[in-house]
């Protein structure tokens, strides 16, 4: 896509004053037609997100002035989880985690009318769910989002409520006098906006703990063979933008790096990680594309994001005739499938399991706070 096309519909879906006109309507129409608010949960039976969402639903309609319609969903196409067999081991690990975390009870067996047409119509893909009056809101990771929404409009029965889940806030704990050094494994790609939205913490948390920043750059899903349907595309869009406004980030104006702007990017990555510039480049580049529309594939554009991270032109134009990076970007994709995942952002602490996705940063922290013994 041309990007100066590519920074206009960016900006025009992640605009926030025309979410909320959105909105509106969808509240105007309610009230118009005498409506109730009704929440739509989507519910995949073997799904574990699934059945942590599920544990929820009771809660939800006691707290707020609405009526919550659960559907069954048939399982997934591959084209929407290309790598089921790892994702599914994954989720099984990481929603064990989360039910200690939150004290929740799964909820193994649920009834109601298949929605999977519906779903689509709607305009999304995947199972555990809610939709409310034109936003998606996956599982007990984003149910604060809706449950903030609902308050804002008046649909609370009580003024006083928290949400029932939260993000759990980084700790930042006192250092030892006497310890370790670990290292974090910090498995990136150019093209993910989750990369962008880790990245600040990842690199707090090295330097708060004092740990050793191993990046280990891959190439993006779409570039390694794996399908990512539009309606994936425009989720993880709008979903971005609004964790980035959480992380008080910029975000939104986006210039697709996928092809070209990748494999340069990855050429001046692989240099700078060796000079020691690699955390300087890897933000800029990331910022570049996902908040300042930068067009990383032309030379121009190349340039200023090297230039911010202190690399030269002359160094770029030499770099990019050296293609090694391909063979350091598959030993990683090599690693991170041994590790049993397959996507970005993926992290892990030597020692310790790999973890994916910058909602579970804070394990991250829980892994250097064990290994360090505070």
């Amino acid at each position: 896509m041309n990007p100066i096309i590519s920074k206009i519909i960016t900006q025009l879906i992640t605009n926030p004053v025309l979410q909320n006109i959105r909105f509106n309507l969808h509240e105007v129409k309610r009230n118009l037609t005498f409506s109730k608010a009704t929440i739509h949960y989507f519910h995949q039976p073997d799904d574990p997100y699934s059945q942590l969402s599920a544990s929820l639903i009771a809660q939800l309609q006691q707290r707020y002035k609405v009526q919550i319609q659960t559907y069954l969903l048939d399982q997934p196409s591959k084209q929407i989880n290309p790598d089921q067999e790892r994702l599914n081991e994954w989720a099984k690990r990481d929603a064990a985690e989360l039910t200690k975390k939150f004290n929740l009870a799964p909820v193994h067996q649920v009834s109601a009318p298949n929605g999977t047409t519906l779903l689509h119509q709607l305009g999304h893909y995947s199972g555990a769910m809610f939709y409310f009056e034109g936003e998606w809101y996956w599982g007990i990771d984003r149910l604060h989002y809706l449950e903030r929404r609902l308050m804002k409009i008046g649909l609370s029965n009580d003024s006083d409520l928290e949400p029932l889940t939260s993000p759990p806030p980084l700790l930042y704990k006192e250092m030892p006098e006497k310890r370790i050094k670990p290292i974090i494994h910090f498995f990136c790609s150019l093209r993910s906006p989750y990369t962008w939205l880790a990245l600040d913490r990842i690199f707090q948390l090295a330097e708060h703990y004092q740990a050793e920043l191993k990046l280990r750059f891959v190439l993006p899903m779409v570039m390694r063979g794996l399908p990512v349907p539009i309606e994936k595309r425009l989720y993880i869009l709008l979903d971005s933008k609004r964790e980035a406004n959480r992380l008080n980030l910029p975000f939104g104006c986006v210039v697709d790096p996928v092809g070209l702007a990748t494999k340069q990017g990855l050429a001046v990555l692989h240099h700078a990680i060796q000079q020691g510039k690699g955390n300087a480049f890897l933000h800029s580049f990331l910022k570049g594309v996902f908040a300042d529309g930068v067009d990383a594939a032309s030379m121009k554009g190349l340039h200023f994001l090297a230039d911010r991270a202190g690399i030269s032109e002359s160094e770029v134009t030499a770099l990019l005739n050296d293609e090694s990076w391909k063979i350091i970007a598959e030993e990683n994709r090599k690693e991170l499938l041994d590790k049993g995942l397959w996507g970005v952002p993926s992290f892990y602490v030597e020692g310790y399991s790999a973890l994916w996705g910058q909602d579970r940063i804070w394990m991250l922290e829980r892994d250097l706070i064990q290994s360090l013994s505070i």
